[in-house]
């Protein structure tokens, strides 16, 4: 039941968001318990364009609590995302309430250029 009302709200926010954002990319955020991974998508070729993950090589190497595992996994994608000329775009929290890690993920994000 739990999951159920989970898919159904992820599915409700993903299809309000993308009513409006008609020529966006999204940016999609998915966490466990230890980690956190960001893509951004082109939804018209469903191709993942950029990527960020905390169980990348050199951030596994690193000891760092969750939130600031989600600071750098922000400044990766956004620093990733510049490379690619990729400045507008929406974000998809999904299920998520935005709020703790995937608020401080959004707002690293807005602090490196990306605009949503």
């Amino acid at each position: 039941m739990k999951n159920l009302s989970k898919i159904k709200r992820k599915l409700r926010n993903r299809k309000k968001l993308k009513d409006k954002n008609t020529n966006r990319l999204r940016i999609t955020v998915s966490k466990s318990l230890n980690n956190l991974s960001a893509q951004i998508i082109d939804d018209k070729q469903n191709k993942t364009i950029v990527s960020a993950s905390s169980t990348e090589k050199e951030l596994r190497a690193k000891k760092a609590k969750k939130m600031d595992k989600s600071n750098l996994i922000g400044e990766i994608l956004a620093k990733r995302a510049k490379k690619k000329n990729i400045s507008d775009v929406y974000f998809d929290r999904g299920a998520y309430k935005y709020h703790g890690r995937i608020k401080q993920f959004a707002e690293i994000l807005r602090k490196n250029g990306l605009k949503f």
